[in-house]
Formats: C-alpha cells, sequence, structure tokens
C-alpha cells in the first residue's frame, strides 16, 4: 500500500514538474518525461521489480498514445493522397529495409536487429505535431508517410511476434491468416460505413450529435478504442494497432467534430501518456549501465537506426529540401514503443539474451532523446522550407 501510494504521489509530481523543466532546459518534453523516469526509478521512487498499477496504466498510456496518433488520419483524405507522396514514401521505406538489412547482415546481427532497425511507429509524431503545430510541411508529410512505415511496421511486428513465439509452423500461417483476413475485414467494413453515411447521413449526427450536453463524442471514441482492443486480444494480434485503428475510425466518419481531437488529446498528453514516458524511463536499471560494452552497443544500434534514415530521407530531398529531408527522417527515427514490444518479445523467447535487451532499451531512448534535440536544434528561429510534397 505504501509503495503505491508514493507511486502515486511521485507520477503526480512529475507529470506537473515535466514541463517547467523541459522550459527551463529548452528540450521537449517528452525527452525530458523519460529522463525524470529514469532518474526517479534509479533513486527508488516505483519501488523493486514491476507494480501491477504502474504497468497497467503506462501501457494504456501508450495505447492511448497510439489512438491519438490514429485520429491524425482520415482515410477519406488518405486515398486522395497524391500519388507522387506515396511513390516517394514508398522508395523511402525501401531504401530503409535494404539498407537495415544489409547493414545488419554485414555486422554479423540476428535477425532480430534485422526486425528492429526500420521500424516506424507514428506515436511520438503525434507528440511533434503537438510540440511544433501540425500544420508545418515537414510534420504533415512526416506522418504521412509515417502511416505507411507503420502499417509495415506493424505487419513485420506480427509476422516477428508468430514466428518468435512459434517458429516458422502452423501457427505462424495461422497468424498470417487472421491478420489478412482482419485487414481485408477493415477494408470491407469502411466501405459498407461510407455507403452507409453517405445515403443516412443523419445516424452520423444521432451518434455524435453537434450540440453534445452528454458527451456522447467522448463516450463513442473510448467506446470504439476498447471494442477495437478487445477484438485484438481476441485475434492475438498486436493491441498498439488495434488502438491505431480505432483513431482512424473516428477521425474518419466522425470529422464533423472538429473540437474532438483537441479534447481527446489534451487529456491524453496532458495525463496518460506522460505515465507511459516516464515509465519507459524507469525500466532501464541504472546498474545495467556498468555492464562492459553495454553503452557503445546502445550507441551502435541508436547510430545506425538514425544514419538508415538519414540516408533514406535523401528520397525526399528533390522535393523539399536538405532540412526537410532531415527533420522527416529524425522524426521516424523513435519508434521507442515498438522497438521494446519486438526486443521484449525476442527477450522472452531467448532469441536476445539480457544484454542485447538492455542495450536495444537504453538505445530507444537515445534515439528520443538525440532525435528531439537534433529536430529542436533544427527549428529553432528558423523558417519553414518550401515543400512540394503537399498532403
Amino acid at each position: 500500500m505504501t509503495s503505491d501510494v508514493i507511486i502515486i504521489v511521485t507520477l503526480s509530481l512529475l507529470i506537473w514538474v515535466a514541463p517547467f523543466i523541459a522550459k527551463l532546459i529548452k528540450l521537449p518534453t517528452t525527452p525530458v518525461e523519460i529522463m525524470l523516469g529514469s532518474a526517479a526509478g534509479a533513486i527508488g521512487l516505483f519501488g523493486h521489480g514491476h507494480n501491477e498499477l504502474f504497468d497497467l496504466v503506462a501501457e494504456f498510456g501508450f495505447l492511448y498514445l497510439m489512438f491519438v496518433a490514429g485520429l491524425e488520419v482520415n482515410v477519406k483524405k488518405l486515398l486522395k493522397t497524391d500519388t507522387k507522396i506515396l511513390k516517394t514514401g514508398f522508395v523511402y521505406l525501401g531504401i530503409l529495409y535494404a539498407l537495415s538489412t544489409l547493414i545488419a547482415y554485414q555486422l554479423g546481427m540476428s535477425f532480430v536487429f534485422m526486425v528492429i532497425f526500420p521500424l516506424i511507429s507514428v506515436g511520438l509524431i503525434a507528440a511533434l505535431s503537438k510540440e511544433y503545430g501540425k500544420e508545418r510541411p515537414w510534420i504533415k508529410l512526416s506522418l504521412t508517410i509515417g502511416i505507411l512505415g507503420e502499417l509495415v511496421s506493424i505487419i513485420v511486428l506480427t509476422l516477428a511476434s508468430a514466428g518468435i513465439q512459434y517458429g516458422v509452423g502452423l501457427e505462424f500461417f495461422t497468424k498470417i491468416t487472421t491478420l489478412a483476413l482482419f485487414i481485408g475485414a477493415l477494408a470491407l467494413l469502411y466501405y459498407l460505413l461510407h455507403l452507409l453515411f453517405w445515403w443516412y447521413p443523419e445516424i452520423r449526427n444521432v451518434m455524435m450529435p453537434y450540440f453534445d450536453t452528454k458527451e456522447q463524442d467522448i463516450r463513442l471514441s473510448m467506446a470504439t478504442l476498447f471494442i477495437m482492443l478487445a477484438i485484438m486480444i481476441y485475434l492475438g494480434l498486436e493491441t498498439a494497432f488495434g488502438a491505431f485503428i480505432a483513431g482512424v475510425f473516428i477521425a474518419t466518419f466522425f470529422s464533423h467534430k472538429e473540437d474532438l481531437e483537441t479534447k481527446l488529446s489534451s487529456f491524453g498528453f496532458g495525463f496518460l501518456i506522460p505515465i507511459f514516458f516516464i515509465h519507459v524511463g524507469s525500466s532501464l536499471p541504472i546498474a545495467a549501465l556498468e555492464k562492459e560494452g553495454l553503452i557503445l552497443l546502445a550507441f551502435i544500434i541508436a547510430g545506425i537506426m538514425l544514419f538508415v534514415r538519414l540516408l533514406a530521407s535523401f528520397a525526399f530531398i528533390r522535393y523539399c529540401g536538405v532540412k526537410n529531408s532531415v527533420l522527416i527522417g529524425l522524426s521516424h527515427a523513435m519508434p521507442l514503443t515498438l522497438l521494446i514490444a519486438v526486443a521484449t518479445l525476442a527477450y522472452h523467447a531467448k532469441s536476445i539474451d539480457q544484454f542485447n535487451y538492455e542495450a536495444f532499451v537504453l538505445a530507444s531512448l537515445l534515439e528520443v532523446i538525440i532525435a528531439m534535440v537534433g529536430i529542436k536544434l533544427l527549428t529553432r528561429d528558423a523558417p519553414d522550407e518550401e515543400c512540394r510534397l503537399t498532403t
């Protein structure tokens, strides 16, 4: 009981003071929350070992982050995306995956490294959007390309998870089939709902009215999130993917509620999501830093992941200039949640040892801090460059 009280008080204070410290040291709030979590964990404020309450709230914070990221995606607008953007995006992803596989192979690294190096998550891009404004050209393009990368990464994560847990056998192919059927069902559901709301637009207003005194928009959004999470758990697929899809559903079919995204994201970034970042910071035991070669390996992993993204981002230079291209590369260099998810799966399946697992966790933190600081320096007191790839 005493431990839970200390954790609750610690979290409350860290969430409150993080923006003040971020402003004082001139860093974005996210890396500050991670560093505060690490410091609090080092001095024992989160107790010893895992705390179920802390773990549960942090896990939901991550899922809510993915939900908020999905709110940035309107499928109707995405389907109208300029083919030039899509072609450039696929070139970028192709270079990213090719370079990652080649480097991991040349360095004699295992399959797990090949899976992790090219991962992309839009969760932290949503945090960047909150920090710098969603109308900046590089953020808009980063989010659009990031969605493609996220979908590929989720598919890779699901397949890697099945391969690591079950090996290449019946269970593996069952997982592939389940994922394919689920994606097909989502496409069919989108088509049917699009027809339904087109013929009967009043249904949309009944479900989420313009003038709402009972917060029906929040209720429907939360119901959608939890129902999608339940479906993913039942099917044995990634819950992060379900949270993301729930956000996409709300953004696509209820875009008439212009203030909904602001209400949902404000609650998330003001409470749940900071808990997740603090938890990530606390997950790395400070004693592990004393292991010989751990910090070096973490820097090598982070360096490779930054390098391949910056090199792949050259695909955008022709249209967006050097600075915007580098910013896009840096914004994709923070697949913190997916990286830790794959590393955890591999560690529990004994595909990697504890040393490599701790190196991955440290590398994920280093990437966020390096990328966030790099973005801050590039955007400080400098006007945005023009970008001929518009979303």
